[in-house]
């Protein structure tokens, strides 16, 4: 029976096939049959964890508690350079430049991505703004969080930053970040299935060493990174320990 990989799902789209592609070379590196299985929400991701039908994963910084803590995954590696921070947008026409100048009563258009609706809400509650003060809508991307909030439909949107600096020209024009995140520490990790503890060493020199040729940069590329950097459980305690300390700020 294979191994299932899946991906959180606030990854790109236009990624997919990129994934897919790394699926066949990982399958190929560990000599192991690996599924990859992508899905929908972080709905559908939860039922998969709960469900121990999760093998390997490339997870975001929220779902690594339940993951360490309580499903025990062994941390592996994560992409150097990336950070997982967060904007909130606003209309290009409002004359609000600040958050402190939102007023009261806002709508704000959501993703269901736990860990930017988590930022946002914390960049909101720096002015004085609680999740009591304003109402969210639910918006199956984050690209109809941009629509929202550019045909006014709420009055502000919570989104990726790598997310909104890869919009279209059109589409960012008609926005405006009111405030990025500058958090510097959470990340996006592959983690991994304690029962595929017999293949961590070789799966993270597998991951570390990718950048080491040519396919191998190629690969990277098309996932838009540059190299994977091997974590520790000491790493990952700290940055869930951290994002522990976000949620009850």
């Amino acid at each position: 029976m294979p191994y299932t990989l899946t991906i959180s799902p606030d990854f790109k789209p236009d990624l997919i096939s990129s994934w897919y592609i790394f699926n066949t070379w990982l399958q190929k590196k560990i000599n192991e049959d690996i599924h990859l299985e992508l899905v929908n929400d972080f709905s559908e991701l939860d039922q998969l964890i709960d469900h121990d039908k999760v093998d390997l994963i490339y997870a975001n910084p929220f779902d690594m508690t339940k993951l360490i803590r309580e499903k025990h995954f062994l941390p592996l590696a994560k992409p150097i350079g990336q950070q997982d921070e967060a904007i909130i947008i606003i209309n290009a026409l409002s004359d609000i430049e600040s958050v402190e100048s939102l007023p009261a009563g806002l709508s704000v258009s959501i993703t269901d991505a736990p860990d930017v609706n988590m930022v946002g809400t914390i960049m909101l509650e720096s002015a004085d703004i609680y999740p009591s003060d304003f109402t969210t809508i639910e918006c199956s991307n984050h690209i109809t969080v941009a629509k929202n909030v550019i045909q006014n439909k709420s009055d502000i949107g919570f989104i990726m930053a790598d997310a909104f600096d890869e919009l279209s020209h059109l589409v960012k024009k008609q926005l405006k970040p009111l405030i990025r995140s500058k958090i510097d520490l959470l990340h996006h990790s592959f983690l991994l299935n304690p029962k595929l503890s017999d293949k961590q060493a070789e799966i993270l020199e597998a991951l570390t060493s990718l950048d080491s040729h040519e396919q191998g940069k190629q690969l990277l590329k098309s996932l838009e990174m540059d190299s994977w950097e091997a974590i520790d459980i000491e790493q990952a305690e700290f940055m869930i320990d951290l994002m522990d300390t976000l949620k009850t700020e």
